[in-house]
């Protein structure tokens, strides 16, 4: 049975990842004032972080609409898969969720499942992954569907930003939330938890957050020899001496590492760094 993952580009799974393993990702959209972009095809994560550095606007993301994905289901089975997996960045931050629900019903085929996957980034891009993988090993359409649900019960995030001014005036994190995180002027640690962004901790300074970050991803289960996604915006020092420390301490069997991608980036901003991982 030829089995399909779709997924969307809150994923931020890489292009060569998504090629490798036959992943649709159907593209967000990122604006800048009255200028649109398809998240990943025509912005690319370099040239949107340079934009932003520049830009004195705060970019504005919408989701994908459920056309796009019926013409993505649509090619699909066209192309000859028989069943179709789409796995979707949390339905509390984006509406995309709802989108491809949508688009299942208007196609009026059972072949067709839709995951609330409750994560963003990489966390999201590494269940996808690992589906695609199992995916093309010939697992079965029922084994591919229970690990994944095994996998959304254990997909850990955790990451910190330079400001948390892009996740609140997008709506993502209340103000009282805002306040409590940027108090004492400390580095805020966040986390996704059951889809939305949550401050769990903060610290004082740089040399500290990295220590912290990983400490935070062991205490949730993070172990050596655990595969393990980094991401990072317009940070590569940052992401270079954070690999850097996990290695030593962590002996990970698998590390990627990915640009947070531009919708992801319209509400961290500049300077984030993150730890993915599946807990156990």
């Amino acid at each position: 049975m030829k089995i399909k993952i779709i997924t969307d580009s809150l994923s931020d799974i890489p292009r060569e990842l998504a090629h490798e393993y036959d992943i649709s990702i159907i593209p967000l959209t990122v604006r800048f004032g009255t200028k649109e972009f398809k998240d990943g095809i025509d912005i690319k994560p370099q040239e949107f972080y340079e934009m932003l550095k520049e830009s004195h606007e705060i970019p504005s993301t919408s989701q994908v609409s459920p056309n796009e994905f019926k013409k993505a289901i649509k090619e699909a089975l066209n192309s000859g898969y028989e069943r179709i997996i789409i796995i979707n960045g949390s339905s509390k931050v984006s509406g995309t969720y709802q989108s491809a629900l949508l688009a299942k019903k208007d196609i009026g085929t059972n072949n067709i499942y839709v995951f609330d996957s409750r994560c963003l980034s990489y966390g999201l891009g590494m269940i996808v992954l690992e589906a695609a993988k199992m995916a093309k090993q010939k697992k079965s359409f029922e084994e591919i569907i229970e690990k994944i649900k095994e996998m959304i019960k254990g997909a850990q995030q955790i990451f910190s930003v330079d400001t948390l001014e892009y996740l609140h005036r997008n709506g993502r994190l209340s103000t009282a939330k805002m306040v409590l995180g940027t108090l004492l002027n400390v580095k805020p640690i966040l986390a996704i938890i059951d889809g939305v962004v949550e401050p769990i901790d903060k610290v004082r300074g740089t040399k500290k957050l990295y220590k912290s970050l990983i400490d935070i991803c062991i205490k949730r289960g993070l172990k050596t020899g655990s595969k393990i996604g980094l991401g990072h915006s317009a940070n590569i020092e940052g992401v270079k001496r954070l690999k850097e420390m996990i290695e030593k301490e962590l002996r990970p069997s698998e590390i990627v590492v990915i640009d947070i991608g531009c919708t992801i980036g319209s509400h961290t901003g500049l300077g984030t760094l993150a730890i993915f991982f599946i807990a156990e």
